[in-house]
């Protein structure tokens, strides 16, 4: 297919402009009067026509104005849409709040999924960061009663996993204290994968709490993302097309179900690299409850370390360079949290700043 023209793709874009505006097909005369054009009606009637024979606009009825397609939302978000950044003084103000949260990931997740929501006018999700591989940190063990122990398993990123063990016979807190250092010094740093291949190390108590260590590494790496963080589901309910339709609802249930959640996270933007963009348009054909929808993506996090995603959803007539420019800011405001805080293997960094950048 040949390339459009300048003047067909300077079309394109007023006409996704406006119907992200009024949520009306667009029609030649409103385009010449509103943006003032050194053209005539009758000259952008025909490319309209053009754009519509190219699959890029649809006329909903004979008489109608044009509206975007899919393939017309993707070649703009692909090729005609223009970089912006947020406001430096919004940037400033952000950075700001995050660094009054200080070293609390939860209030992290909480208070980006509201800054998103805010600032795209969509729905938001954030997910907590997750090891890509679960690594051994530290390991506790506390005689609780009986035969009864509870195991605390850190993980290099902060992550921390309690699980309660029935030994097969009772032991005392020193032998379970000495048990847990020695097993922290040999495996700390490592995966289930490494551990495994080490297990010959240790011995009667030690090998079976380190047969329960792995299964609680293995069930980590089963799965795809941490806990997930939504807001502005209202945002979304509250659209035109939405209103008077389940749309929006079905498009809700993907972010509230969590295996659905998880395919959709586990096909898209967990394969890139934090900092990577990803914008899915109209399901792209996979998922039908976001047939009439578009998700803006982004990973954050330190490789190898801890990495989540987040993202805005919306209408397909959402703001496209909006939706992006806060998603991709606020990924690398998370990925410099991150690094800050869960790069250093002993522990999360009791002081110090968070990077206003």
């Amino acid at each position: 297919m040949n390339d459009l023209t300048e003047r067909q793709k300077f079309i394109l874009t007023l006409v996704i402009h406006e119907y992200i505006r009024t949520a009306t097909p667009v029609a030649s005369q409103h385009l010449v009067a509103r943006y003032k054009l050194d053209m005539s009606s009758a000259t952008v009637r025909n490319e309209l026509a053009i754009l519509t024979e190219r699959g890029y606009l649809r006329q909903p009825h004979t008489s109608a104005g044009r509206v975007p397609t899919e393939e017309g939302y993707r070649y703009f978000v692909s090729r005609l849409i223009q970089a912006t950044e947020l406001p430096d003084s919004t940037r400033r103000m952000i950075s700001h709040q995050f660094y009054q949260m200080r070293y609390d990931v939860e209030q992290w997740m909480r208070l980006a999924a509201s800054i998103l929501a805010h600032q795209s006018r969509a729905a938001s999700l954030v997910t907590a960061p997750h090891p890509e591989k679960a690594r051994l940190k530290h390991l506790e063990l506390i005689a609780t009663r009986g035969r009864q122990v509870l195991m605390v398993l850190v993980m290099v990123g902060g992550e921390i996993h309690q699980r309660i063990l029935i030994l097969s016979e009772p032991v005392g807190q020193d032998q379970l204290s000495q048990a847990a250092h020695h097993i922290t010094t040999l495996y700390q740093g490592k995966d289930a994968e490494q551990i495994r291949a080490l297990r010959s190390l240790v011995e009667g108590l030690e090998a079976d709490v380190v047969e329960w260590v792995l299964e609680e590494m293995e069930q980590v790496d089963s799965v795809v993302a941490g806990e997930v963080y939504l807001d502005g589901l209202t945002n979304v309910l509250s659209e035109p097309e939405f209103t008077a339709s389940d749309e929006a609802r079905r498009a809700l249930k993907l972010l509230e179900e969590p295996t659905l959640l998880q395919d959709l996270l586990a096909r898209t933007v967990l394969t890139h690299t934090p900092g990577g963009i990803q914008v899915l348009i109209g399901g792209e054909g996979t998922w039908e409850e976001l047939r009439q929808c578009s998700i803006v993506l982004g990973s954050y996090g330190a490789p190898g370390v801890a990495v989540g995603t987040l993202g805005v959803l919306g209408p397909m007539r959402m703001s496209y360079g909006r939706a992006i420019s806060v998603v991709r800011f606020m990924s690398n405001l998370l990925s410099d949290l991150v690094t800050e805080t869960l790069m250093d293997d002993s522990a999360i960094k009791p002081e110090g700043e968070v990077s206003h950048e």
